[in-house]
C-alpha cells in the first residue's frame, strides 16, 4: 500500500465487504466463506489501520476485544421509556385479552405477531449515521446503564449498519447461549470459581462488568425485538419493522411467526413448547 488514498479505498472496501458477510452469517444464516475467510478480511483491515492508524473508524473490528475498563457504569436516560411485557399464564387468560381487545378496537379479530421471549437481558443499542454509538441496560425503563463497551464485543451485534441511516434505535435481549455457558461453567469448576446460578444471571452479570475484556471472552449473543427510532418512515407494524432491522444486518429471533390467529397462536405455542 503506497499512499494513504489507496489504503482509504482498501479500507472502506474492507469494512463494507466485512459488514456483508457479517449479516450472511449472523442474520441470514447463509454464510458464503469459510470462518478462516472471514478472519483473514478482518485481519487486512486490521494491517491498513496498523499502517494508517487515521484511518480507525468506529466499526473497526479491533473495538470487539475490549478497551479499557470505565471507572463505573455511567447511567443512560432512554428518551422512550424501555417497558416490560405483561403475562398470561393459560389458553383461556389469552382468549380473555382478546376479547376485551374486540370490545375496544370492533368485532373484527386481530392476527397476531409472536415470538419466543429470549431469557437474558434487554438492552437498546443506538446508532448514528451508521455506525454503533451507544449501548444501555433497561436498568428502570426510564434510566439504564451505558454498557456501549460491552456491547461492541458481542460478535453478532453489527458496529457498521448495512446501509447508512441518520438514527436507529434497536432494542434486543442479550443472552448466553448454551454452549458458551456450559463452556464457561466448566472452566470455573476446572478453577475452582464460583458457578452462576443459571445463564440468565451469568449474561446480566458478564454485560454489566466494568472490565470489557472479560465480557469478550465470554460469547455473548443478541437477538432484537423492536425497532424503537428510526431516521426515516416508520414501519407500519411490528414485523414490518423487524423486517428492517434484518436489512440493516441486526438479528431477530428466527423462530418468529407472524399473521396468525389466535388458534394458530396457541398451536404454535404447543409446537414450541
Amino acid at each position: 500500500m503506497k499512499t494513504i488514498a489507496e489504503a482509504m479505498a482498501c479500507a472502506e472496501a474492507l469494512r463494507q465487504e466485512i459488514a456483508r458477510h457479517r449479516k450472511r452469517y449472523y442474520v441470514d444464516n447463509d454464510p458464503e466463506i469459510a470462518d478462516g475467510e472471514y478472519d483473514a478480511l478482518e485481519r487486512k483491515l486490521l494491517e491498513i489501520e496498523a499502517a494508517f492508524p487515521e484511518l480507525a473508524t468506529g466499526d473497526s473490528p479491533t473495538l470487539r476485544v475490549g478497551g479499557q475498563p470505565p471507572e463505573d457504569a455511567a447511567p443512560f436516560s432512554h428518551t422512550i421509556p424501555m417497558l416490560s411485557l405483561d403475562n398470561a399464564y393459560s389458553a383461556e387468560e389469552l382468549r380473555d385479552w382478546e376479547n376485551r381487545l374486540l370490545k375496544t378496537f370492533g368485532d373484527t379479530p386481530p392476527t397476531y405477531f409472536v415470538e419466543p421471549k429470549v431469557d437474558g437481558l434487554s438492552i437498546a443499542v443506538h446508532y448514528r449515521d451508521g455506525l454503533l454509538v451507544a449501548g444501555a441496560t433497561r436498568g428502570d425503563g426510564e434510566t439504564g446503564e451505558d454498557v456501549t463497551a460491552n456491547v461492541r464485543t458481542i460478535r453478532s451485534i453489527p458496529l457498521r449498519l448495512i446501509r447508512r441511516v441518520s438514527h436507529l434505535e434497536a432494542r434486543g435481549e442479550v443472552f448466553f447461549p448454551r454452549s458458551a455457558f456450559e463452556e464457561m461453567t466448566r472452566r470455573r469448576m476446572e478453577a475452582g470459581e464460583a458457578l452462576f446460578a443459571n445463564a440468565r444471571n451469568a449474561a446480566a452479570g458478564s454485560l454489566r462488568l466494568l472490565d470489557s475484556k472479560i465480557t469478550a471472552g465470554r460469547r455473548l449473543d443478541c437477538v432484537f425485538y423492536q425497532l424503537a427510532q428510526y431516521g426515516g418512515v416508520m414501519p407500519g407494524t411490528h414485523s414490518e419493522g423487524l423486517q428492517l432491522l434484518r436489512r440493516l444486518g441486526l438479528r431477530t429471533n428466527p423462530l418468529n411467526r407472524s399473521g396468525l390467529n389466535l388458534v394458530e397462536v396457541l398451536e404454535y405455542l404447543n409446537d414450541l413448547a
